[in-house]
């Protein structure tokens, strides 16, 4: 893993949307996996105004979000559809049919998981994964005790991810209770991952995947075994672990 350390949210959002347009920008044809929450803001506003200020298409990328919320319609302000098309994706010329979600919606949820892995596949797997980490090392809604092997999938969501996702909400009671996630193994087959982590609230999570250890209970240590990750980390984020590694 190579680990980017930087002073703090402005830094690391500058570094990972200079990361993802040169990858856009040097691709015939990209595969691109999206995240959503807090973290990944900055960095899609940064990404959408280079893009617009250097006159960069979005026209051969196809995005891949990581996961949606299980119950919630595309137009539903806290809908990750939702959530894309306002952060990023009516900023860019990127065709709708090319930016893809699971649907929460689904009749059948777990023939939905099913169709979304064989839509990466068929799609050529996924180029770039951006990834946040969770205080619990969660990394999409893969929830500590995920089996590595693990492929798209239908998730109870835990009651510390929905109290962490509450502040979308008017109340943590209407937080969905399920969501759709892209897998462990869905997630490591990408070809480069990109994780950003940012925050003293994630320092802890930092320091763990740091140390190496390689466990289910703490879901993101599996990025150890990938042979191309890059870590972009705030100084907040990173603090436990230097504090750790001093001389």
């Amino acid at each position: 893993m190579r680990v980017i350390q930087v002073k703090d949210y402005e830094e690391m959002s500058e570094v990972a949307a200079n990361l993802l347009f040169q990858r856009v920008k040097e691709a015939d044809a990209l595969s691109l996996g999206v995240a959503t929450g807090g973290t990944p803001e900055e960095t899609y506003t940064r990404l959408a105004k280079k893009a617009n200020e250097s006159k960069q298409s979005f026209s051969h990328v196809n995005t891949y979000n990581l996961d949606e919320y299980v119950g919630l319609l595309p137009q539903h302000p806290n809908s990750y559809r939702y959530y894309m098309e306002q952060h990023l994706f009516t900023k860019i010329d990127i065709p709708k049919e090319q930016t893809h979600l699971p649907d929460g919606t689904a009749v059948d949820l777990h023939d939905e998981c099913n169709r979304y892995d064989r839509l990466i596949k068929n799609g050529g797997g996924i180029d770039v994964q951006l990834l946040g980490i969770g205080a619990n090392g969660h990394i999409g809604f893969n929830e500590p005790g995920t089996p590595f092997e693990t492929g798209t999938h239908l998730v109870e969501l835990t009651n510390e991810t929905r109290e962490a996702n509450a502040r979308y909400f008017t109340t943590k009671d209407s937080v969905p209770t399920k969501a759709i996630t892209m897998g462990i193994a869905t997630i490591m087959e990408a070809k480069e991952i990109v994780l950003l982590v940012s925050g003293q609230s994630k320092a802890l999570a930092f320091a763990k995947l740091m140390d190496g250890e390689i466990t289910e209970e703490f879901p993101a240590s599996v990025l150890n075994k990938h042979a191309n990750v890059i870590i972009i980390a705030d100084k907040a984020a990173s603090s436990m672990y230097a504090s750790k590694h001093v001389s």
